[in-house]
């Protein structure tokens, strides 16, 4: 038996081993306890900020800044649009329909060139109340100022559709494009390419849709039943880019239904289930900067989350898509023309921050599918009106739609 094996459990010795502590020995205990717990509380903590930086600095990793967009357009800035209104923001969201890189291929074949598949302009008011998005047909015929193609030479100037502008002179040419198009400044841009928006959406684990009938399309490899339907990435990838087998087979309903898609995903995005989910969120993040090219004032996290931090408060349906007013072109059915002067009114209340309202039915006797002024709706902003009876004027009203709405409903 060793000296401590039957040794009473306490004495004026002090406690043994299996002795309850009291006194000194107690409070000696107890510090050294606190001090244990304190230094496993400090690891797990900087355990924890570690995680967090490797994500952050991950994340951040992923955005490319888009530096000779920004040189490009600094070379123009005397002839480019003033801002008029202080908080207001323009953000040009480019979707590139490029071949190359990393599981894009399979959508055709890589040319060594882009062009851009979706282009939306998208307005945040200054009291961010309120975001509107403006598709821009990729077929619209406007005038392409001369551009700086890659390889360092110049372009002419041309009157050309207006996608060719991202192929001949990336974003900085497709930037100065809209800017002579529409008398609005660009503030920010953005360019997602394939592989992005499928991830997008697989990350969110699917987006719901309503089709009205099956879809079977075999150049998009996309067989969907009619009803509701989870697109998972692949197959909304191909519902928002396919064309011919859906719809009247126009460009204008493909990005009518882009725009409905798109609400469907921020609708996703903004859900609880999303938002308040870390393990949700960061696989969003990652999938939202790894195919990102931005200006380089939002080419970080930071730079990103000092833009959207006034739009979580938005409601969805304050969130409004609609199409540039448009019609076939007079020389080419299979181009596009701005109808006037909806469009100049368009383009001036967003340049002014001034707003617009949505409706997806026209009313009888509009005259033409893409733009009417709609009266019985109404919105007091404050600006317009009768001067004399301080009477507001309803704004003008397009066809689209909001975040908010049912797509099938």
């Amino acid at each position: 038996m060793s000296d401590t094996e039957g040794a009473p459990s306490g004495g004026s010795e002090g406690p043994g081993r299996g002795a309850s502590p009291t006194g000194a020995g107690l409070i000696r205990r107890h510090r050294r306890w606190l001090r244990y717990t304190a230094i496993g509380v400090a690891v797990v903590v900087v355990g924890a900020v570690g995680v967090g930086w490797a994500a952050y600095e991950k994340l951040n990793a992923n955005i490319t800044s888009d530096d000779d967009a920004a040189a490009e357009l600094a070379r123009y800035e005397k002839e480019r649009p003033t801002s008029l209104v202080r908080d207001a923001q323009n953000i040009l969201l480019i979707g590139s329909d490029s071949r190359s890189g990393d599981g894009n291929r399979k959508y055709g074949r890589d040319s060594g060139t882009e062009r851009s598949d979706t282009t939306i302009l998208l307005h945040l008011a200054a009291d961010r109340r309120s975001a509107t998005a403006v598709s821009l047909p990729r077929d619209l015929m406007v005038d392409v100022p001369s551009c700086r193609r890659p390889d360092g030479t110049r372009t002419e100037q041309v009157f050309a559709m207006f996608n060719s502008a991202f192929e001949v002179g990336g974003s900085a040419c497709t930037i100065r494009t809209v800017e002579k198009l529409t008398n609005i400044r660009v503030d920010h841009h953005m360019v997602v390419d394939f592989h992005g928006f499928k991830d997008m959406v697989d990350a969110v684990d699917g987006v719901e849709v309503c089709l009205k009938e099956p879809i079977d399309d075999k150049a998009a490899k996309l067989k969907l039943p009619a009803g509701k339907v989870v697109l998972n990435g692949e197959q909304a990838l191909g519902y928002v880019r396919v064309r011919k087998s859906i719809g009247d087979g126009s460009d204008t309903d493909r990005m009518d239904r882009q725009q409905r898609f798109l609400g469907a995903l921020v609708n996703k995005v903004r859900s609880n289930d999303v938002l308040l989910n870390p393990t949700k969120l960061y696989p969003v993040l990652d999938a939202a900067t790894s195919s990102l090219t931005t200006d380089p004032g939002l080419a970080s996290l930071r730079g990103l989350y000092d833009l959207v931090r006034g739009m979580r408060n938005i409601a969805t349906e304050h969130v409004q898509f609609l199409t540039v007013p448009r019609t076939p072109y007079v020389y080419n059915a299979n181009r596009d023309q701005l109808v006037e002067p909806e469009a100049a009114k368009l383009f001036a209340r967003l340049r002014s921050d001034e707003p617009v309202a949505v409706a997806t039915r026209l009313p009888e006797g509009s005259g033409y599918d893409s733009a009417y002024d709609y009266e019985e709706e109404s919105y007091d902003d404050g600006k317009s009106g009768d001067k004399r009876s301080g009477t507001p004027e309803p704004p003008p009203t397009f066809r689209g739609n909001t975040a908010a709405q049912d797509a099938c409903g």
